[in-house]
């Protein structure tokens, strides 16, 4: 009597899995891709308080944005490609073409891992920058991490590897384009342009030494005339990423208030009674908004209607 080799659940059930987890992603990108072209605002049960930075934060921010288009975009086509890759096999019938579905397997098992390694490794960097730069609670993005790394998992585990050494020499190769090419993308957002050169003079600041165009001076006179303020600390490397934004005249025309109370014209009173916990945050409108804000995204928070030929728009921000 022969016996039936036994094959353990989850090389049976890895590719449905794969391709559950991967559909779930792409339904989530593809809403915040949605939401991002048409200008609305996500929905997110983290963001509690006027002044919590969240989901919206983290979709304005300049890291939002690669090539011209939202970073959500090519997340969807990552997940998208992941759920085809794990359900594609699945559509041969093994009675009918065994040896085709055996290629197809081999092939797809290859692309699933060299996948899951680079989306694992550029939501590690995304999660980084989340923690330590935009400082946000973002429910999607994490999530998505999380799926990037369960379909990786799912794949080192959901079949028998007989070459271990592929594994390790293909995430190594892996692992490091795709860590060199996210440092490579994401380099102008700390490029000349934004980042302040040498030490700050102390209660001012770096000095602004970028020009404003007329659309910047338009909207800096909006955003005073409506009483949008900016909480600030003349410390702060992003506050002066958000001066240079604007340009030297422009900025003048904001009303700025300085939270550090060695600062010039400080009233840290004002900051505190505001709830502001990181600089820069805008208060438009009664709503608080933590970190840099491209100009385009101040024109639509503040309801900006004149000219947004913004003159000192670098390409990270677009």
């Amino acid at each position: 009597m022969i016996r039936r080799r036994y094959t353990p659940w989850i090389h049976r059930w890895s590719r449905p899995i794969i391709g559950a987890i991967a559909a779930c992603g792409a339904l989530v990108t593809g809403y915040l891709t949605f939401e991002k072209l048409t200008g609305g605002n996500v929905a997110c049960i983290a963001q509690a308080g006027a002044n919590a930075a969240g989901c919206t934060d983290v979709l304005s921010s300049r890291w939002a944005t690669i090539f011209g288009q939202p970073l959500t975009l090519f997340g969807f086509l990552a997940y998208l490609s992941m759920a085809i890759f794990a359900l594609a096999p699945l559509a041969i019938k093994a009675e009918d073409n065994k040896t085709q579905r055996k290629n197809l397997e081999n092939l797809t098992w290859l692309l699933l891992l060299m996948g899951g390694i680079a989306m694992t490794v550029f939501s590690g960097y995304l999660m980084y920058v989340l923690a330590s730069e935009i400082k946000a609670i973002c429910p999607y993005c994490i999530a998505s991490a999380l799926f990037s790394l369960s379909m990786l998992v799912l794949t080192l585990v959901g079949r028998t590897w007989e070459d271990l050494g592929q594994i390790f020499f293909t995430a190594i190769i892996v692992g490091m384009v795709t860590l060199v090419g996210t440092l490579a993308i994401y380099a102008p957002n700390n490029g000349p342009f934004l980042t302040p050169r040498g030490q700050p003079t102390r209660g001012i600041g770096w000095e602004v030494t970028t020009t404003s165009g007329e659309a910047e001076i338009e909207l800096a006179r909006h955003l005073s005339q409506i009483g949008a303020k900016k909480y600030a600390a003349w410390w702060c490397p992003h506050c002066h990423e958000q001066k240079q934004l604007f340009g030297k005249t422009a900025y003048k025309e904001l009303n700025i208030i300085e939270c550090d109370q060695n600062g010039k014209n400080a009233r840290p009173d004002l900051c505190k009674a505001a709830g502001i916990q990181g600089y820069p945050t805008w208060e438009i409108n009664g709503k608080l908004y933590p970190n840099v804000q491209r100009l385009d995204r101040l024109a639509q928070l503040s309801g900006y209607k004149g000219s947004k030929d913004f003159k000192n728009f670098p390409d990270a921000f677009k």
